[in-house]
């Protein structure tokens, strides 16, 4: 997002391109000859949709009021009947879903639970560079059960693994510092995405999966099964392409003494947090026996921990600090994504698609790929995860219903695909500030983004797809 002294400084080029460009799109959509087979509405949605894409990737307003514009958009110029379908978003369970599990990755942070688990994960590391880096990758799928955002985890993981560096005398610019903070930043997402409690991804995913595929709600335990595979996966081959690149930096010449690191005694809050987190989980983990959708244990936690004399956080902290750009994101993002579904402009998007991969109707695989392609392409010019969410799983699962393939599978690989890479890094906003403090250049961030795009769609065809349809979901339905 610009601020204003940014935009005093920009030249005429600059503010034509970030405010001028959004405006061009959305008319040249809207006014352009309405193709056969897509309705009026659909037309109008698809503008509203690709001025959002175009907002979401010059970051020209602030995420959430990007969304905000959207809704009030499709009102507008009528891409939608009434309030009630744009406002969509902020009527489902996810929603929801997605404050209480914030609340709760508050509460653990506030309580300094979180910040005690790195640090023993520091301290059993030792002085083994090696061992220091394997525990940081197990940390983080690890740490997402207690913590789910990456950011917060991240934030907290950053100024401890600095110390170590500091202490062994590592310099930023060397290449174990780099190895440390690259995966940090490029990785560390990939085991909160495996959890439906991971986040705003697997949040707006399920949501769009479950709503445009006509199924229940994902349930935690069902989420977990089916993405734990592919991005703990994805994560182990991310993790060793970064450790083969700056390999160099794993042995170090002196003999380095563990780290102490004491951290005092465990507090009273502490031991309160961990039991809320503990008795969510257990909820989440056996919804297979009393059928409670995720948002109720989600709710419960936060209802808990907002009570007077017995939760973690007052009402005054709750607000200031719950992070509200993610509930009006994903809410937005659900709204729009609903527009283009309810309209007909998704399915109209599709069977475009469908005409141009028409040959491939008998080779499956061939077309899942060809979509997988797609989707990586889509990612680099839309750097908003929420906003890639909304826009490519409608149009690639109305895909794979017209072409005979199960549409769940093909939302859940758009998901793989999409959630596995960083290109640039303005475009991971929970790792911005580990890559501006470590001095990560953008040419490693591309490279890293390459190369997880490779591992991504190698990793979903030659695993992912094989075991999905060994628990019930394959690629033909």
């Amino acid at each position: 997002m610009i601020d204003l002294v940014t935009i005093r400084n920009m030249s005429p080029g600059a503010l034509f391109f970030r405010f001028g460009l959004p405006i061009i799109v959305f008319l040249a959509v809207l006014l352009a000859p309405n193709p056969d087979g897509l309705t009026d509405q659909g037309q109008r949605a698809l503008a509203v949709m690709a001025m959002a894409v175009v907002l979401w990737a010059t970051e020209t307003l602030h995420i959430a009021v990007t969304g905000m514009v959207g809704i009030m958009a499709l009102v507008l110029v009528k891409a939608v009947d009434d309030i009630d379908v744009a406002l969509y978003g902020f009527s489902q369970p996810v929603t929801y879903f997605l404050l209480g599990i914030l609340t709760l990755g508050l509460a653990v942070h506030r309580s300094g639970l979180a910040e005690r688990l790195a640090v023993h994960l520091i301290r059993f590391a030792g002085g083994n560079p090696k061992l220091l880096y394997v525990q940081m990758l197990a940390a983080f799928a690890g740490l997402t059960f207690a913590l789910p955002s990456a950011s917060t985890r991240g934030a907290i993981m950053v100024h401890i693994y600095e110390q170590v560096m500091e202490q062994w005398g590592v310099e930023k610019t060397a290449p174990l510092n780099r190895a440390i903070m690259l995966a940090m930043g490029g990785l560390n997402r990939l085991g909160s995405t495996a959890l439906l409690a991971g986040g705003i991804t697997p949040v707006v995913a399920s949501g769009l999966i479950a709503n445009f595929g006509g199924i229940d709600d994902f349930s935690w335990t069902r989420w977990f099964i089916l993405m734990a595979v592919p991005f703990y996966i994805v994560l182990m081959f991310g993790g060793l392409f970064v450790y083969l690149t700056y390999r160099s930096g794993f042995t170090l010449p002196n003999r380095l003494e563990a780290m102490e690191v004491k951290p005092g005694p465990i507090t009273p809050r502490e031991i309160k947090a961990g039991l809320i987190a503990v008795g969510t989980a257990l909820l989440w983990f056996t919804d297979f026996a009393h059928g409670l959708p995720p948002v109720v244990p989600a709710l419960i936690a936060l209802t808990i921990i907002l009570l007077p004399g017995v939760g973690l956080l007052t009402w005054r902290e709750f607000e200031s600090n719950i992070g509200w750009t993610n509930f009006f994101v994903i809410a937005s993002s659900l709204s729009l994504a609903n527009a283009l579904i309810v309209s007909g402009a998704a399915a109209w998007f599709a069977d475009t698609l469908v005409g141009s991969v028409e040959g491939l109707r008998d080779h499956p695989t061939l077309i899942l790929l060809a979509m997988s392609g797609a989707a990586a392409m889509v990612r680099v010019v839309m750097p908003n995860i929420s906003g890639y969410l909304s826009f490519i799983i409608p149009v690639a699962m109305s895909t794979g219903a017209a072409l005979g393939l199960n549409p769940v599978v093909c939302g859940l690989a758009v998901v793989v695909v999409g959630d596995s890479v960083v290109y640039y890094p303005a475009s991971a906003t929970a790792s911005v500030f580990i890559y501006q403090r470590a001095e990560i250049r953008a040419a490693e961030v591309l490279r890293m983004g390459i190369v997880m795009t490779g591992i991504a769609i190698g990793v979903l065809f030659l695993i992912v797809l094989p075991y999905w349809s060994m628990v019930g979901e394959s690629l033909t339905p």
